[in-house]
Parts: structure tokens; C-alpha cells; sequence
């Protein structure tokens, strides 16, 4: 609202420094620093009134330290990331853009299903919370507008021939055309030179007039990734400040790759693929970090609040969504490592039980406990320590992906 509030006051009354809202750079920073005061400031009033309503965790035992000092503490704290990012998105972001809008509906339309789990949890007095394929189908309802769009939309194109923009108003950010963009289901493929890989070709072997059916492997494709990050960081979700932390260093990392994406001079600089328009997420991005890093201010040990489904559901589709709109998807099993791990212990943990139990008639277990965060508290590491160690290792693994834009 903002952004269009200053463009009309620049064009019309050429009002001194209405034009630095032109910037992506400088809404990007407002965005972080507007959805950081947010969440710090009106987080613990939401946590209060949380509290007030009475919604609090209720703790299966399952034996762990520290575990029954968490009783009561307030649920559905994703609320305070849901607000903390729309607010600067909805004031400073271009709302015509259809990267934008897909973020803010893929943020509405998880928080939604998260805090109906939340509510049936904590309301209805029933542990199990919503049916897992209802979560399932709200994240393939999900998954198959994300991949129409982008299938379909006319404004998502590509360029991977990208000539260098010169001048200083086009540094940073630009919007202007060097050649034509296409239509394409183009990805990157990490770490090979010529690494853009095409959906197209997993069916054009069939025929030259294949292509107007590629929707039939790239949709279900975005359905599959959607899932698989959305329930990674909702499993990741076990310990204080584990799933917020980890998100952010992931958003960070998603935002370089949305601000080199979307910039004519690093595209080229960088020999990578030219979206035309994807910068603009870089507000979005900037605000939902900002609200991961202010939830944290409440939620790392002990935790004065739990984001609950509400928070980590939308968490894990966002973060998805946005690497598929950079076309960084391949991307995310290094990226986000640690949900990937957690997902891989739980799938492990049952696989090899139910086989044994086949076998023998006596099931066993690889972990002590599952997800793995729970391994290493079984362990005796306190949860801060293995928080601080998973941020170290999301870091890390962060930092590798940025890397494999130069590393070919």
C-alpha cells in the first residue's frame, strides 16, 4: 500500500524522496526491521492473550527431561509469524506481482490448516488433532495451485541469456528487458556447469508436441516438495527455537538467491538464470524473516510460547514455495538438511521397527527416540545445546548452497 502510495505521490506531485520506495533494497529493509519490531513488541500482547484464552500445550509424556515444566505453556504462537510477515508484505510490496500473491496465499491458506489442527488439539481435547488426510489434501490443494500458476501464468518466465544492464539507477535493481523471456520449466541443477535442467525432458522423449503436457509431471512434482518441507519442519518442531531458528538461516539463504535471481547485473555476473520479476519476493522474504527472528525472542529456551502447527506447517510450505520460484528446488536437501534429516530419522525409525516386527515379532529401533532431536535428548544433551548445534549445522549447510552459485 505503501509502495503504491509513494509512486502516485512521486509521479503526481514529484514529492522529494517518495522515490527511494522505488528501491527493493530499501523495502527490504524496511520490511525486516517492520515485522522484527512487530513480533517483539506485539508478540508478547498475542502470547498474553493466548495465555488469557487458556491455550495452552498439553504434553504426552514421553520421558524426557524438562519435558513437564512445558505444561501449559501457550500454543498456536504462529499466529505472531503469520501477522509479523503480512503486515510489511501488504504495506511495502507490490501486490500485482504473482510471486507475492502466491506467498501470501500459500502463508493464509497452511496457517489456516495448522491452527484448525491447533484447535481441534486444544479445543476438542483430541490429542490427534486434525486427520492427516485432511492436512495432506489442504498441502495437494496447495501444491496444485502453486504448480498451475507457475505452469500456467503468463508473467513467470525465464531468461538464461543475460546481458548486463549499465547504469546506476539499474546497479541493484531493474526491471528493464535486455531480450525476450520465455515460458519454461527450467530448474538449476547444483554444482554442474550448463546446470539448467527442464521439466520437459522427463516427457519429451514421447514426442516434438509433448510440451503443453508437461503441467502432468511438474505439478505433482510441487505437490511432492510442498509436502515433504511442510510436515520437515512441522516433525522438526519438538524443541525450543529449534524449527524458528532453522527457518531463518533457510530464509536467509533463499533471500540471496531471490535478489541475484531477480537482478539483471548479478544474473549475469553470476552466469545463473534471470527471473524477471522474482526480486520483488525479496520484501516478502525480508518480512517473514524478520518474524521468524522476533518469534524467536520468545520462543528460545525455556520457550514462552510454541508456535504450534500453526506456525510450523506454513513455515515449511513458504520456504518451499519460495525455492521453487527462484528454481532452487533441487536444492532443498542441502538447504534444508535439517528437516530433511528429521524426516529421514522418523521414516528410518518406523520403516525398521515395522520390518523387524515383521521378522522377529519384536520390533526394534535405530534411535532411541524419533525425530532425532529427541535421540540426542535421550542422550542427556540439554535441548539448548542441541538447539545451538543444529543452528550450526543449518548454517553450515546454508552457507554451501550460497556457495554452489559460483562452484559448478
Amino acid at each position: 500500500m505503501l509502495y503504491y502510495l509513494f509512486e502516485f505521490l512521486e509521479q503526481r506531485y514529484d514529492l522529494i524522496g517518495a522515490s527511494v520506495f522505488q528501491y527493493i533494497s530499501f523495502r527490504a529493509a524496511s520490511a525486516v526491521l517492520l515485522s522484527l519490531g512487530f513480533s517483539m513488541v506485539f508478540g508478547i500482547r498475542i502470547i498474553n492473550y493466548l495465555k488469557k484464552l487458556q491455550i495452552g500445550e498439553s504434553v504426552r509424556d514421553l520421558g524426557l527431561q524438562g519435558q513437564k515444566e512445558k505444561e501449559g505453556t501457550p500454543t498456536m504462537g504462529g499466529i505472531i509469524i503469520i501477522f509479523a510477515t503480512l503486515i510489511p508484505v501488504l504495506l511495502l510490496a507490490q501486490l500485482n506481482n504473482i510471486y507475492i500473491l502466491l506467498l501470501i496465499i500459500t502463508l493464509l491458506w497452511m496457517g489456516l490448516i495448522g491452527g484448525l489442527d491447533d484447535y481441534i488439539k486444544i479445543f476438542k481435547k483430541n490429542k490427534e488433532g486434525l486427520k492427516g488426510k485432511f492436512k495432506i489434501i489442504g498441502q495437494i490443494t496447495l501444491g496444485t495451485v502453486v504448480g498451475a500458476v507457475l505452469f500456467f501464468h503468463p508473467d513467470v518466465t525465464v531468461r538464461t541469456e543475460v546481458t548486463p544492464i549499465i547504469g546506476i539507477e539499474q546497479q541493484v535493481e531493474t526491471t528493464q528487458h535486455a531480450v525476450r523471456n520465455s515460458k519454461a520449466t527450467l530448474t538449476t541443477i547444483p554444482l554442474l556447469k550448463n546446470n539448467e535442467f527442464n521439466y520437459h525432458s522427463l516427457i519429451g522423449w514421447m514426442g516434438f508436441e509433448t510440451g503443453q503436457y508437461t503441467w502432468l509431471i511438474f505439478i505433482p512434482i510441487v505437490i511432492f516438495i510442498i509436502t515433504a518441507v511442510s510436515n520437515g519442519a512441522n516433525l522438526t518442531d519438538g524443541i525450543d527455537g529449534l524449527a524458528a531458528g532453522n527457518s531463518a538461516i533457510i530464509v536467509s539463504a533463499l533471500g540471496i538467491f531471490a535478489w541475484v535471481s531477480g537482478n539483471v547485473n548479478f544474473a549475469a555476473y553470476l552466469n545463473i538464470m534471470y527471473i524477471p520479476n522474482v526480486g520483488e519476493i525479496t520484501i516478502f522474504i525480508a518480512a517473514f524473516l524478520g518474524a521468524l527472528i522476533g518469534f524467536l525472542w520468545y520462543n528460545t529456551y525455556p520457550a514462552a510460547v510454541f508456535m504450534g502447527d500453526t506456525g510450523s506447517l506454513p513455515i515449511g510450505a513458504v520456504i518451499s514455495v519460495i525455492a521453487i520460484i527462484v528454481r532452487k528446488e533441487l536444492l532443498i536437501p542441502i538447504l534444508c538438511g535439517v528437516f530433511f534429516i528429521e524426516t529421514l530419522s522418523v521414516v528410518l525409525q518406523v520403516g525398521y521397527f515395522k520390518y523387524t516386527k515383521s521378522k522377529t515379532g519384536i520390533g526394534q529401533r535405530i534411535f532411541k527416540m524419533a525425530p532425532l532431536h529427541h535421540h540426542f535428548q535421550k542422550q542427556g544433551f540439554h535441548e539448548s545445546k542441541i538447539v545451538a548445534r543444529f543452528w550450526i549445522v543449518g548454517i553450515l549447510l546454508a552457507v554451501i548452497t550460497v556457495v554452489t552459485l559460483k562452484l559448478r
